[in-house]
């Protein structure tokens, strides 16, 4: 039986490549999601064993996604797709016990061999992609936690992509009040107190593309 994969990627041309090359190799693509929040939804629908992720999505990011579908989904390996090899969110995918980290410029030579490298539970990474998260990974070598929870982290986004409370609220089920509340407890864990701190942070960690 062909392992069942879910693609999830912002970019309906980017995601047919990605089907036609894992079809071409015996994988089934059971289900596209175009944003991390759908991912998640679909992860939860019909449990893959692999969920190839974008990093760079809208509502959630591909990291945040991935860590969500991890947790929920222990059998599901994750892999993470990025334009740039940044070192902390390598370390940051490690740390959420993510293996697969592929530069999207390399895809088409690397995510069939991330695929079969995670389903044999090792870490792989594209050649050329600094190795300095995986030394500190193996030599135990730990970061400080994140301060946000992952409802937080996804408001954080939210709101560097320029949504208004009401429609952080409406995105995410919540209650307008309940949506501000969550932005002010943002802002008072990060001691950032205006929304282009906010934007400039979820840049620097990755949620977002400048």
């Amino acid at each position: 039986m062909s392992l069942r994969v879910l693609v999830a990627d912002d970019h309906a041309i980017v995601r047919e490549g990605f089907r036609a090359l894992l079809e071409r190799n015996g994988f089934d693509v059971s289900a596209e999601a175009v944003n991390g929040q759908e991912a998640v939804r679909l992860a939860d629908e019909i449990r893959p064993d692999i969920a190839v992720l974008d990093v760079s999505m809208p509502i959630l990011n591909g990291l945040d996604a991935g860590r969500e579908i991890q947790r929920a989904h222990k059998n599901t390996h994750v892999v993470l797709l990025t334009m740039h090899a940044e070192d902390h969110l390598m370390a940051a995918a490690l740390r959420a016990g993510i293996r697969a980290y592929v530069l999207k410029s390399q895809a088409t030579e690397d995510l069939v061999l991330a695929i079969r490298s995670v389903m044999r539970r090792q870490i792989y990474l594209s050649p050329g992609i600094s190795k300095f998260a995986v030394d500190a990974y193996i030599n135990g070598e730990t970061a400080p936690a994140d301060p946000l929870a992952p409802r937080e982290r996804q408001v954080l986004q939210l709101v560097a992509e320029g949504k208004t409370s009401q429609e952080i609220a409406s995105v995410l089920g919540l209650g307008t009040k309940t949506a501000e509340s969550y932005r002010a407890r943002v802002m008072r864990k990060l001691d950032i107190h205006d929304t282009a701190g906010l934007v400039r942070y979820a840049i620097r960690h990755g949620m977002v593309e400048a």
